[in-house]
């Protein structure tokens, strides 16, 4: 999935609204007091420059989308963080020089995780932190727009890992003491901003349906939502944290 043709609606799409916003708010907590903060899959800049105002750390943010690292650099606050172009699986940092790293929805579009978990093992010191947020399993199964696309589950089914695998790999990488926090939020989203943001296809997801899978969809949604219809549901998150031994 190439995101550098989301890159000028993807904040648009995918506002930081109060749910996004507690996301963030418990991966903060669970990174510490970083001196060094690595952002890997920052995509516009969002969490990097969240992370250097309120932490306070010298923070960098990679991402293998330039057109995405643009919308970065034009941020508020972007001055403070340092931005490379770079992928997951190849991070152009010396060793043991992050104290803290991050990843928010990017393990389901690496290409190679065991290689991504180790370069994370690679570039934190000893004891540096690293927290990565993804979706539990039934997250996918009770996808609130599910009824209008119905591969959703299955596509995403096969696309993001299960927490406790992630979690087995990261020990593996030369993690101690992980864990996986869930986050529950119910979701009602406005039928106006709902219909934008499918028509704007602002999950990767509604890139990968078949197209007349969405053309259906997005027709069956509309009339729902016209007859008075409210889509909603649970976002379901996992955040999987550890500590480099």
């Amino acid at each position: 999935m190439d995101f550098s043709a989301l890159a000028g609606r993807y904040d648009e799409l995918r506002p930081a609204g109060a749910g996004w916003m507690e996301v963030a708010e418990e991966s903060l907590r669970m990174l510490g007091q970083p001196a060094r903060l690595l952002d890997v899959g920052c995509g516009t800049g969002r969490f990097t420059v969240l992370a250097s105002q309120r932490l306070g750390a010298r923070s960098w943010g990679i991402d293998p989308s330039e057109e995405m690292l643009a919308q970065a650099r034009r941020r508020e606050g972007a001055r403070r963080v340092g931005w490379k172009l770079a992928e997951a699986e190849h991070l152009p940092f010396k060793d043991a020089w992050f104290d803290a790293a991050h990843a928010h929805l990017v393990l389901h579009v690496l290409r190679d995780r065991p290689a991504a978990y180790r370069e994370l093992a690679r570039v934190l010191q000893p004891d540096g932190r690293a927290v990565l947020a993804s979706f539990r399993p039934e997250h996918f199964q009770g996808f609130y727009l599910n009824r209008y696309f119905p591969s959703i589950p299955v596509i995403d089914g096969a696309r993001f890992p299960d927490p406790v695998d992630v979690a087995g790999d990261l020990a593996a990488a030369g993690f101690a003491g992980v864990r996986v926090v869930g986050i529950d939020q119910p979701v009602a989203p406005e039928p106006a901003e709902l219909l934008e943001r499918v028509r704007g296809r602002y999950i990767s997801t509604l890139h990968l349906v078949p197209e007349g899978e969405y053309a259906d969809g997005l027709a069956l949604l509309e009339r729902e939502l016209a007859d008075g219809v409210r889509p909603s549901g649970t976002l379901r998150w996992a955040l999987i944290g550890g500590r480099r031994q």
